[in-house]
């Protein structure tokens, strides 16, 4: 009788490429070189339940097909993988890698295939054995997750957007916090869209965007050898959520006591960060009688009335009490009407900016940001200011047009710089804060790998998409 050696799935990581939060796996294997002890795991039958003759094909299918498949000679690795995973789909009953390891047959398949009719007989294929997977393992919403993963980046044009989507919600449902890291940041980037699109409800998707805080906060806490891919999930996807504060509603109340009574107290004596915490807790439909709330109201009256406010029946005190009261659309509607009725190019110029700022910065309406600057900058000549906001805009795009790493986060910094390039050759008085983010944003761009990757050379020209839709200049970060 044949022993078959048993090779063990150790771990896996994760690395991002073009326009999407882009995952791919990679795998290491080791040969276990003592045939571990058959243990039934499941309902699906296992090598010691079969009859002698029948263990020993199935043994050599295993055997031969893995040597195939580790060769990339997919054709003749499938009809024997199609045996052992016919005959004992459990294998031992303790190790998995044969699901991995038919995937990885069919995708190797369809690289070379030509006709679309074979390539959905693969991908049909490929679903079957993640509902194995599911019925042999138990772990459905792992199964379920990679399903989804798989029709997210390598099956998009054999199934739905929609679909994907619903199974990345099951997987989160089936999974809550233990949620696996693959699922994370391609979920968002769909709840993101569907949510600012309104193609689900505020109310479903303020439930899934907990739900990926609180899976993004255990898996940092509780990771092992995937550590470093839940390192880059916490880059993306809190901060992609983060971003829908800016829609009024979104968040409840206790999103933004949590986070910005925590920013009040990082820095309780300053001006600034008071009114912001009391202004977003209050955009959050906090009450005033909050205790929270109230302390921050507090401090603010004890810090920030030091200067002449605006006189009180002006649009512009009213443009500033909405904006402290958290009242953010009110504060940009009286502040434009102040611009709109004032003959001083000086005083349209401060008061555009400042809406742009608002845009920006509490609303995250970054396309509104910028052309409420550029606004600005048509009332003021050779002012530096509204360009250099532009530029933080673009530098602040990685989440909203790439994974927070990789390429289409790196070359948001491109047009940035432009910008600060361009503000401090207009406005020598920003010249100090330019040169100060076109250092700080260098080291994020490309690098002359990633350049030379891509068939593109330092120098060209290149237009970078998403909302910024510019064309800039190729640089590297080396």
């Amino acid at each position: 009788m044949k022993s078959i050696y048993i090779i063990l799935l150790l771990s896996s990581s994760l690395f991002y490429i073009a326009c999407t939060p882009k995952v791919v796996e990679e795998t290491k294997e080791q040969v276990i070189e003592e045939p571990i002890k058959e243990e039934p795991k499941g309902p699906c039958t296992i090598l010691s339940q079969l009859s002698p003759s029948k263990k020993d094909e199935a043994e050599t299918a295993y055997v031969l097909y893995r040597d195939f498949y580790k060769s990339k000679e997919y054709a003749r690795a499938l009809p024997l993988w199609q045996k052992a995973f016919t005959l004992a789909p459990a294998a031992n009953g303790r190790i998995k890698y044969q699901y991995d390891d038919g995937v990885g047959i069919y995708k190797g398949l369809m690289e070379k295939e030509t006709d679309p009719s074979v390539k959905q007989s693969y991908v049909d294929e490929i679903m079957k054995i993640y509902d194995k997977r599911a019925e042999c393992t138990g772990d459905t919403g792992y199964s379920l997750g990679r399903k989804a993963f798989d029709n997210y980046y390598y099956f998009s044009e054999y199934t739905s957007e929609d679909e994907t989507f619903e199974q990345f919600k099951q997987a989160i449902d089936l999974k809550g916090e233990k949620s696996d890291y693959f699922v994370i940041n391609p979920f968002t980037a769909l709840l993101f869209d569907r949510i600012l699109d309104k193609r689900i409800s505020y109310e479903e998707g303020r439930k899934y965007a907990y739900k990926i805080f609180e899976a993004v906060e255990y898996g940092k806490a509780n990771c092992k050898k995937d550590c470093d891919a839940w390192d880059i999930v916490a880059e993306y996807a809190p901060a992609k959520m983060e971003n829908l504060e800016g829609l009024e509603g979104f968040y409840d109340c206790s999103f933004f006591s949590d986070k910005y009574y925590a920013l009040y107290l990082s820095n309780p004596t300053d001006c600034e960060t008071i009114n912001k915490a009391y202004g977003r807790m209050l955009w959050g439909k906090c009450d005033k009688t909050n205790p929270i709330v109230a302390e921050v109201k507090k401090a603010k009256q004890t810090n920030c009335y030091t200067a002449a406010p605006p006189p009180k029946e002006s649009t512009l005190r009213q443009g500033y009490d909405a904006y402290t009261e958290g009242r953010y659309n009110e504060a940009i509607s009286f502040f434009e009407q102040f611009v709109n009725k004032t003959t001083d190019n000086n005083k349209k110029a401060k008061y555009a900016l400042l809406v742009a700022k608002i845009y920006y910065g509490d609303i995250k309406n970054f396309p509104k940001a910028r052309a409420k600057a550029k606004e600005a900058a048509s009332y003021r000549a050779n002012w530096g200011e509204p360009y250099i906001l532009i530029g933080k805009l673009y530098a602040s795009s990685g989440p909203l047009c790439g994974p927070g790493r990789g390429w289409d986060s790196q070359i948001v910094t491109w047009p940035a710089i432009d910008k600060f390039e361009y503000a401090k050759s207009i406005d020598a008085s920003v010249a100090a804060e330019a040169n100060k983010w076109i250092s700080q944003y260098k080291q994020y761009m490309p690098s002359k790998e990633d350049i030379f990757l891509r068939n593109l050379k330092a120098g060209a020209t290149y237009k970078v998409g998403c909302w910024i839709n510019e064309s800039t200049k190729i640089r590297t970060a080396n």
